[in-house]
């Protein structure tokens, strides 16, 4: 099967410094980091599978200090075989946001920026992320990042959609692609339907596409079962023209392996047409990330 990788991270701890793959002892929103926090190279991700292995990928920032922001992307630009598109780090509200851009664009493997805005409800209240919606400085940072035709990587949580939807709405040329399907957490009867709710909500933007990913933070002993209604519903929301699929290692690598995730990947879509899968799984990322 053709596909790209649309959603993973790479770290060499010798390189950059990120603090919460330093924090050791320290439980995080998606459980213990303990396995994954040592070096996880390029060459470690292309072994993951026999079976399932990408054409390209696209590789998203993952909590590098802010001091190391550049460096990172500096790195990423030097690996083979992947990634093929870079989403990197950046504080949009930071006064020096346009200067550390221009360094950024320097790399031509460079595609966008995330900025998480919710990871849990529990660990944004800790770090403030929450608060970038409110703050005209962040809106300001995305119309940069559209006149520069750069895309932003949204991470939220469904509580947060009515004030995404606002920030949505004032920058309309903005691509977007939200991560991991919006984080549907709460995985209950009612939960997920609120979590449908907003998904239909926010599929309206036609500029917003959507990366089925890091399923196994919301569902660590899932079972392929578990995923189809979360995957066959992002599809039937978004369409099979703005959904693609990423794999979240090694985060997810903690929940099972990648041979495991692709094949229920590939099983769930299988009633899908083979034009439909080409899109989903090569095409718009593709598309989406300038991937040749």
């Amino acid at each position: 099967m053709k596909f790209i990788d649309a959603h993973h991270h790479l770290w060499d701890l010798s390189h950059c410094h990120y603090p919460w793959l330093m924090a050791v002892g320290v439980r995080r929103f998606f459980g213990d980091p303990a396995p994954i926090q040592k070096n996880y190279l390029s060459s470690e991700f292309a072994a993951e599978s026999d079976t399932y292995t990408p054409v390209a990928s696209v590789h998203v920032q993952v909590g590098v200090h802010s001091d190391d922001e550049v460096k990172e992307t500096d790195w990423l630009q030097t690996l083979e075989p992947y990634p093929q598109a870079i989403v990197a780090a950046t504080d949009l509200t930071a006064e020096t946001f346009e200067n550390e851009l221009k360094r950024h664009l320097q790399y031509d493997r460079l595609r966008g920026f995330r900025q998480i805005i919710g990871r849990h409800k529990r660990e944004d209240s800790a770090t403030g992320s929450d608060k970038l919606l409110d703050n005209p400085r962040f809106i300001a940072g995305l119309k940069v990042l559209a006149e520069q035709n750069l895309s932003f990587d949204l991470q939220m949580i469904p509580e947060q959609m009515p004030k995404v939807l606002r920030v949505i709405n004032q920058v309309p040329e903005l691509r977007v692609a939200l991560c991991h399907c919006g984080s549907p957490w709460d995985q209950d009867h009612d939960g997920l339907a609120a979590w449908r709710r907003g998904l239909k909500k926010l599929a309206n933007y036609k500029n917003v596409s959507c990366k089925v990913s890091g399923l196994g933070m919301f569902n660590p002993n899932w079972q392929p079962e578990d995923l189809r209604p979360i995957i066959l519903d992002t599809i039937e929301i978004f369409g099979t023209d703005r959904v693609m699929f990423g794999s979240n290692f090694p985060v997810d690598k903690l929940y099972n392996s990648y041979q495991a995730l692709w094949k229920t990947y590939d099983t769930v879509t299988a009633s899908c047409t083979r034009e439909e899968r080409q899109r989903l799984f090569f095409e718009n990322a593709a598309g989406f990330y300038s991937i040749q």
